[in-house]
């Protein structure tokens, strides 16, 4: 699973040629001037660095995320969703669910494989468990694998584990399952963790100094130690990354990928359908430089599970490995043992990929969302533009499973929509330029959403029309609560009122032709009919000409029939009225019985 901390790369600088910029925690390091580029970097001279632009790549969305399109978020309360500020949905079935609320408090719930959820035991849930041990430490990363393991790193810097153990990919030491998150050790916990990132089997982390350590399953070399022997403890990945500063990496289910300082990328482990990018298909056991066909700089990189991806710092994608299921997006489904460009025919500012399916996704600049790949089992062979509005909404919907690719992170909410702003505006004295006077009420309105939410307004406040020019507008074919519920209907687009309140609503919708309106109130009334104000609707609904309201009050009343007539709204009724009621009703059999 490719990991992107929170709070990176939400947009891609343009190239400055030549430029450098240090790593902050390094401090200015190597050359610092334009004019000088670093002697054993071709492509200095044609990029900026890396760090330049990796510090603003992905920001955490800040509106309203529809977890309703990951099945398991269901399962909780309006109040628990809307609290969530960090998520991430994994598992082989994406049935296990962790995520952070505002007040840093951390659940998991879900099936429980391999101790994923980190509870302190094997116990599936259906309801949120809160996990101790990482409450109030203000997680920073997330990543799983395919056991799974589970990796978590906060933002002092510490690292935390648990899950699926069988190949030492917790970190400590043994190949005991781990039931709750426990701190591992990197480097003697001298070093402070910044990403995560899980294979199947192994993990890995980048340090604060740009240093990379992996451990875990290495039968493909995917530790980069240059044996294939498993690792029970973080090592840090050294030749030929031991002069690198690492800024960003990835991991697919038996290979690794780093990205340095200088835009570089190198890789190592399992390569057997080129998803290394070195030209060829066999294993590597330390890290090899991806060769591109000219020089780039690239700023992120995503890992699928036997394909590669990456974007450079002009917003060129480029992508490699596997492609029996068009995950490379380039028109065909032939294998690439080295990297091929992309053609998106936009500036592509995000990519996405995860090591448990074949599905693809980026974003352009202009916010349009892309998929290819397999698709929820069909093929498409080239970037296919949706309707989405971020590459998390491609996972959830066409991924199989239906995972998340990577930790998904919400602003807390403190700004108002435009709908919610126009909501609270309704009925506010200080900022109306209107109001209208029911039954001795006033009620604050202004003019211009009046005109652009009804036709009736519109046509009113022409300037011919002597309402144009008053301050406050008397109405007397109406009350007060239903001409309330219709002004605050404009500002909302809801309303809130019971069905015999909504019958004077719908005389209202029907004299102004405000046909959603009409809709609205019919499915109020419909919802609310009982055997005591059904003759009342259905008089109603024969008085406002709501034909399929009719028939639907008609049926019910029918249906009971004896305690409709026993109420004192049938026999109050217009007597032609009910006598047309009485004639049908004998006709399709009510009174048979």
């Amino acid at each position: 699973m490719a990991f992107i901390p929170p709070h990176r790369y939400s947009g891609l600088l343009p190239s400055l040629p030549g430029v450098r910029y240090h790593h902050p925690s390094r401090g200015r390091r190597g050359c610092k001037r334009p004019s000088c580029p670093r002697p054993d970097k071709q492509e200095d001279t044609h990029k900026s660095s890396l760090y330049a632009v990796a510090t603003t790549y992905e920001k955490p969305i800040g509106k309203m995320v529809d977890f309703g399109k990951w099945p398991s978020f269901t399962l909780l309360s309006p109040q628990e969703v809307e609290s969530i500020r960090q998520a991430c949905v994994f598992g082989t079935c994406a049935n296990e669910v962790i995520y952070t609320t505002d007040d840093d408090e951390v659940y998991a719930f879900g099936q429980n494989c391999s101790n994923c959820l980190g509870t302190g035991d094997n116990q599936s849930s259906m309801t949120p468990r809160r996990l101790d041990a990482l409450c109030g430490k203000k997680i920073t990363g997330i990543s799983y694998g395919s056991g799974p393991h589970v990796l978590v790193c906060t933002d002092d810097g510490k690292l935390y584990a648990w899950g699926h153990n069988g190949y030492n990919q917790l970190g400590n030491g043994n190949t005991v399952q781990g039931t709750v998150p426990v701190r591992i050790s990197v480097d003697a916990m001298k070093k402070r963790v910044t990403q995560v990132a899980c294979g199947s089997h192994h993990s890995m982390v980048l340090t604060t100094d740009g240093e990379v350590y992996t451990w875990g399953y290495n039968n493909c070399g995917q530790i980069g130690s240059g044996t294939t022997t498993n690792q029970p403890v973080p090592r840090r990945v050294s030749t030929p990354l031991h002069n690198k500063v690492i800024v960003s990496i990835a991991a697919g289910p038996t290979c690794s990928m780093a990205i340095t300082d200088y835009g570089q990328v190198f890789g190592w482990g399992y390569n057997g359908t080129g998803q290394l990018g070195v030209g060829g298909t066999g294993n590597q056991l330390i890290p090899c430089k991806v060769v591109f066909v000219q020089p780039v700089c690239i700023v992120q990189i995503v890992c699928g599970y036997s394909h590669t991806m990456a974007l450079t710092d002009q917003g060129y994608l480029y992508s490699w490995g596997a492609n029996s299921n068009g995950q490379l997006g380039i028109g065909n489904k032939s294998n690439q043992l080295s990297p091929i460009k992309v053609e998106t025919h936009e500036r592509i500012v995000e990519i996405a990929a995860c090591h448990s399916s074949h599905t693809s996704a980026a974003k352009s600049q202009r916010g349009q969302v892309y998929m290819w790949g397999l698709c929820r089992g069909q093929i498409i062979l080239s970037p296919h533009l949706t309707n989405f509005t971020c590459t998390d909404d491609v996972f959830a919907c066409f991924s199989n499973p239906p995972v998340m690719w990577r930790q998904l992170s919400i602003e807390p909410k403190n700004f108002l929509t435009v709908a919610e702003s126009l909501k609270r505006e309704f009925d506010r004295e200080e900022t109306s330029d209107l109001r209208f006077r029911v039954e001795g009420k006033d009620i604050y309105v202004h003019k211009a959403v009046l005109k652009i939410r009804c036709e009736h307004f519109r046509m009113m406040f022409q300037s011919h029309w002597n309402e144009n020019s008053k301050e406050v507008i008397e109405i007397d074919q109406f009350s007060y609560p239903v001409y309330h519920a219709f002004l605050q209907y404009l500002y909302t687009d809801t309303v809130d009122l019971p069905p015999e309140d909504a019958i004077g609503l719908l005389d209202l919708a029907t004299s102004y032709c405000e046909n959603r309106l009409k809709t609205v109130c019919q499915l109020i009334i419909k919802s609310g009919i009982t055997i005591e104000n059904a003759f009342l609707l259905h008089c109603a609904a024969v008085r406002y000409e709501a034909k399929e309201l009719e028939d639907f009050c008609f049926r019910f009343c029918v249906n009971h029939l004896t305690g409709v007539t026993q109420t004192m709204a049938f026999w109050q009724v217009d007597g032609m009225l009910l006598k047309e009621f009485m004639v049908k009703a004998g006709q399709c059999g009510g009174f048979k019985n």
